[in-house]
């Protein structure tokens, strides 16, 4: 992050905005703004790690919510950086960002439709604008401060919560939104994905790639082509109807107000049109690969349909529904994992082993992603 930037975001998230001071709302204020956003891509392609943001607190500086607080750096990637001013954060969103598709995201996420599921912006400009361009075009918002889900705490991650709020997500009706809506950027994540794996194996280290990691990458691209062109993001989604947030993970997750609110989703970059099933398809990969407790799925599968979830049926076996958008993700996972391996030039861990596994499955039987198939309840 340049200097230039960190600065722009520490004046943006401590500033009152055009709406006055940007307090979170409280308890009497159920529907009221909530909680900001980590940052665009977290490693949260797997269970253990929701998010790798971390909150740094030095003991002489005031508490992060003291209206003297330092500005804190939440996130820095090159797709997205979150600086923190007490109650509120700044974010700048990827350089590649579409303006006119971001600010459509942003204002359904401020609709009333939507409050009390995703977490609304702060205005910047006026009432209903709620994104800055910087000097190098790049998009800047603002949001209220929310808590994130606890990395170290995993009996506590709020399963049901995140159903609830897909079903309810899932349930909106796109047509009382203020449009055009953009389409949902799942199958678009999971293409860059395996550009970004490409590219790491054409720009790697001096020395060879070790086998295992080209062993890996083929891998991953046998099971890429052996989705349908849709999921490759190549045409158009056969079912693209639902309000979808695109990128589902626990990381999208925050309580406001902070610590004992209740959990909104976060990091609208990917909401649109598309098909529900792909909100449901990290958890199911992670479930399909063992990555994920069959209890915790069984929670998971049980909230989401006893919230009138529409992506899958009331009864019965979900994977029907669930089984491209799950090898989809499983796909995307594995290959940022191999990516990441490459770049650092570090061994693969056991949760990119079981991913990438799956993904040989996948290609030698284009059905499995699981040794026997998914077990499904």
């Amino acid at each position: 992050m340049t200097t230039p930037l960190a600065a722009r975001l520490a004046a943006l998230a401590a500033s009152s905005g055009p709406s006055g001071p940007s307090a979170p709302s409280g308890p009497d204020d159920p529907d009221g703004p909530p909680p900001a956003p980590p940052a665009p891509e977290t490693p949260a392609d797997r269970p253990g790690t929701p998010t790798d943001h971390t909150h740094t607190r030095t003991p002489t500086h005031p508490p992060a919510d003291h209206p003297q607080a330092l500005p804190q750096v939440l996130a820095d990637r090159p797709d997205g950086t979150v600086v923190r001013s007490g109650r509120t954060v700044a974010k700048a969103h990827a350089p590649d960002a579409d303006p006119q598709d971001l600010a459509a995201r942003l204002r359904i996420a401020a609709h009333p439709l939507l409050h009390g599921i995703l977490l609304p912006p702060l205005p910047l400009t006026a009432p209903g604008g709620f994104l800055l361009l910087a000097d190098d075009g790049r998009a800047l918002t603002r949001w209220p401060y929310g808590s994130p889900v606890a990395p170290d705490d995993p009996d506590a991650a709020p399963w049901e919560d995140a159903a609830r709020l897909l079903a309810r997500l899932h349930r909106v009706d796109p047509r009382q939104l203020p449009g055009p809506v953009p389409p949902m950027r799942g199958p678009a994540k999971a293409a860059r994905a395996l550009t970004r794996l490409r590219g790491a194996l054409a720009n790697g280290p001096s020395e060879a790639v070790p086998r295992p990691l080209r062993a890996a990458a083929a891998a991953v691209e046998q099971a890429w082509y052996g989705l349908p062109p849709w999921a490759r993001d190549e045409v158009p989604p056969p079912r693209a109807a639902s309000l979808c947030h695109g990128d589902l993970h626990l990381g999208q997750l925050v309580r406001h107000p902070a610590t004992d609110g209740r959990w909104l989703l976060i990091d609208v970059d990917d909401l649109g049109l598309g098909d529900a099933a792909w909100d449901l398809a990290r958890p199911a990969a992670w479930f399909a690969t063992g990555l994920l407790a069959p209890d915790i799925w069984t929670r998971f599968l049980t909230a989401y349909r006893a919230a009138g979830g529409p992506a899958l049926p009331p009864h019965g076996d979900p994977w029907p529904e669930l089984e491209v958008p799950a090898r989809a993700l499983t796909v995307q996972t594995a290959a940022l994992a191999v990516a990441k391996a490459v770049t650092g030039e570090r061994a693969l861990d056991e949760a990119a082993t079981a991913v990438i596994d799956a993904c040989a499955r996948m290609a030698s039987m284009p059905q499995q992603l699981a040794p026997g198939g998914p077990v499904v309840r």
